[in-house]
């Protein structure tokens, strides 16, 4: 992650770090993308504002893979 990154640059790769955990066929695949979502949000001072909303948003979308890649990709 440069330091130089725009809000959204960093965003895309929040999103990108986080649909990599997701498609993983770990059991505990949703739980890891939404961390890794929740964690790489709060690197930037573009987005740590948006950790908050993440962790309550998200945590409705954990039924699923689907669910939660939907949350991930239409996070702004």
């Amino acid at each position: 992650m440069p330091a130089d990154q725009t809000r959204e640059e960093h965003l895309a790769w929040c999103k990108a770090r986080a649909l990599e955990e997701l498609n993983n066929s770990s059991p505990t695949a949703i739980t890891n993308a939404f961390a890794s979502m929740s964690s790489d949000l709060s690197k930037h001072e573009g987005t740590e504002d948006s950790v908050q909303i993440c962790v309550l948003l998200g945590m409705a979308h954990m039924d699923s893979k689907e669910s939660m890649r939907r949350f991930i990709e239409g996070f702004n």
